[in-house]
């Protein structure tokens, strides 16, 4: 997803973003350590979506969750 997509994006739908993103993430480190992922490179772009998705809730002020 592009920066000026999540711009368009309310807070709330933000944050969601943030957070499942997080959540692909994790699943997807899963699947790499067990040796379940062909592409590895997915990795990176959702990394790469969750920095884009921070970035924009900051630049708007809105405070994160930790990871918890």
């Amino acid at each position: 997803m592009t920066a000026k997509d999540l711009r368009d994006l309310s807070e709330k739908e933000l944050l969601e973003r943030v957070a499942t993103t997080r959540k692909d993430i994790f699943g997807l480190r899963f699947q790499h350590a067990t040796g379940e992922l062909e592409n590895t490179a997915g990795i990176r772009t959702a990394k790469r979506d969750l920095a884009r998705a921070i970035t924009v809730a900051r630049e708007r002020g809105v405070t994160i969750p930790n990871r918890k």
